[in-house]
């Protein structure tokens, strides 16, 4: 329960405790208001409704009390209903506003928006109280993001901001709407002149970090993130932010110091342990770098970007079988995850574990990553195992998405030739040489035995000679 007044928790406690005792007690409207506000903002319904029905019992004319019987029909998706007790309520009362912004709650929830904005419009030249106005232009902009509308929901964010400078969702969703645009100019010019008049508004700054860091401009990134530290010395998102430029400008020891901070104002967070393994590996620092990318992964198990970084720290170092422990950790932890599987073959690949690179090829491909490299790979693996007729299949199925590629093209000619299916051999192998003659050390590659193959080596030469 957290009500500013006394009262307010008095008349919580009487009610609740009526609901015990079935007595009945008295309570004026204002109290059965703030009764529902309550059971609503903690989203239970069913006290709601309760109170609401009490409430109507002891005050059947009162329009607040109506008003929350169609916010609850609205949550139920019961529109037609509400839409008979505002049609009601406006005839009582066809000045109050609240009627028109639950109206155009009902519109926008069966997806009416245009109407939902006129209705709105309608409340706010009837609104008297210029704060009531800033909310008023926020669920019209809203409305007009819900239509794809960015320009005019622009004009109402900034409306909404107009009034209320201290509505941060606002400038939030101003800014969302410049960067879907690709206006990163207007934004910067926009925050620039919101500054001007509220020049300690660290969400501002930060968001003008942001927009230069996306145009390159890492310079006035950082300081625009600086100033936002200023104005709000713990605000974590800043210090990340800023740490993400200095990175950018090759000032790892500022950056990491900028993660630190952020690890002593709140719990780490898994994406400033990781960067910091990044700055540290940067700085030729391993054991530090191999550290913090460990914290990273006991942080957050879930987070692909851990993993991901560990292995490849090993992978770097071809310390195969150090990257094979976490990248066998990291399938058993999310299977269905495709660069975690493309890591796995890799490394299993450079450990000469054909059978299980191919699995990882194999299930790369069943979720989907039609790569052709990945194509290619889970092919010759395939070859090397002796495993033919499977290698042909798979290129076969790779030539669906990639027809008329040369480098498969060459391996279905040489798997033909090999498993003595001449025709098909050289049907595949022309078409190679006639997309491009510079792959054809793909059969001397994969297929030496074919090296000096009469056929073989007549069909290259021949192309050989017709290209120059």
């Amino acid at each position: 329960m957290q009500y500013s007044h006394d009262d307010e928790n008095l008349s919580l406690t009487r009610f609740e405790s009526m609901l015990k005792t079935n007595d009945i007690l008295f309570f004026d409207s204002s109290e059965f208001e703030n009764i529902i506000h309550h059971y609503l903002e903690n989203g239970k319904i069913a006290l709601s409704k309760r109170a609401i029905k009490l409430g109507l019992e002891q005050h059947p004319t009162s329009i607040n009390l109506r008003l929350f019987q169609v916010e609850i029909l609205v949550i139920e998706n019961k529109f037609n209903e509400a839409d008979e007790i505002l049609d009601m309520l406006h005839d009582l009362e066809p000045t109050n506003e609240e009627i028109f912004i639950q109206k155009a709650n009902v519109l926008s929830k069966q997806d009416e928006h245009k109407k939902a904005i006129d209705t709105l419009l309608i409340a706010i030249e009837m609104s008297s109280t210029p704060e009531n106005d800033a909310d008023l232009y926020a669920l019209v902009g809203m409305e007009y993001l819900f239509l794809d509308q960015f320009d005019n929901a622009i004009i109402y964010f900034k409306k909404c901001l107009e009034t209320d400078t201290t509505d941060y969702s606002a400038l939030h969703n101003v800014i969302y709407c410049y960067d879907f645009l690709n206006k990163n100019e207007e934004a910067i010019e926009y925050l620039n002149t919101f500054l001007d008049k509220n020049p300690y508004c660290e969400v501002a700054w930060h968001q003008l970090g942001r927009q230069y860091f996306t145009i390159k401009e890492y310079g006035k990134a950082n300081a625009a993130f600086d100033f936002a530290i200023i104005s709000d010395d713990t605000f974590v998102g800043a210090y990340i932010e800023k740490g993400k430029v200095l990175e950018k400008l090759e000032k790892y020891e500022e950056a990491i110091e900028n993660y630190k901070i952020t690890l002593a104002l709140e719990d780490p967070t898994s994406f400033a342990l990781l960067r910091m393994g990044f700055c540290y590996d940067k700085l030729g620092q391993e054991d530090l770098a191999i550290q913090f990318l460990k914290k990273t992964i006991d942080e957050d198990p879930l987070l692909d970007r851990g993993w991901i970084a560990i292995t490849k720290f090993y992978i770097k170092r071809f310390n195969y079988q150090k990257a094979l422990y976490y990248i066998n950790k990291a399938v058993t932890i999310d299977g269905d995850n495709v660069v975690y599987w493309k890591l796995y073959a890799k490394v299993n690949k450079r450990l000469n574990f054909l059978e299980e690179a191919e699995r990882g090829y194999k299930r790369t491909l069943e979720l989907g990553n039609y790569e052709l490299e990945t194509w290619l790979e889970r092919a010759d693996i395939l070859t090397s195992l002796g495993e033919f007729d499977a290698a042909c299949f798979n290129l076969i199925q790779a030539s669906e998405f990639y027809p008329e590629n040369a480098e498969i093209e060459y391996r279905l000619g040489g798997l033909y030739f090999t498993t003595h299916q001449i025709e098909e051999g050289r049907f595949h192998l022309k078409n190679a040489v006639n997309l491009n003659i510079d792959y054809s050390f793909i059969i001397a590659e994969l297929f030496p035995n074919l090296n000096n193959k009469p056929m073989v080596k007549a069909i290259i030469s021949e192309s050989k000679r017709a290209s120059n």
